[in-house]
Parts: structure tokens; sequence; C-alpha cells
């Protein structure tokens, strides 16, 4: 390889989007992950608390 050819094959790699793409691809799809595992907290929480105090209902007790 001479020295054209690294300049060439630098200014390819610069120029080149596709990695940066897989990027936003790959950070899109952990902030969407780290919402829905946050929702579900959220939900299991307050699923949890109404299927409790839908017990206690049934069997005549305050909780």
């Amino acid at each position: 390889m001479n020295l054209q050819s690294i300049k060439t094959s630098i200014i390819k790699f610069a120029k080149d989007e596709d990695g940066l793409t897989i990027v936003e691809y790959a950070v899109a799809g952990g902030l969407i992950t780290l919402g829905a595992v946050a929702a579900f907290i959220t939900l299991g929480g307050n699923v949890a608390t109404a299927i409790t105090s839908l017990g206690c209902a049934v069997q005549g007790q305050v909780c």
C-alpha cells in the first residue's frame, strides 16, 4: 500500500455513514427498552397493589 491508497481509505472511512446509522439504531433501541422496563416496573407495582386490595375485599378484610 502506498501513501495515496492509505489516504483514500481513510477519507472513505471518514465519509462512511453506515456505522453511524447502526449506532443510532442501537441507542434508540436501548432508550425504547429502558422506557418499556420502567413502564412495566411501575405498572407491576400498581397491579400488585390492586390485586392485594381485591383479595382483601373478597375475604372481607381491610388491608
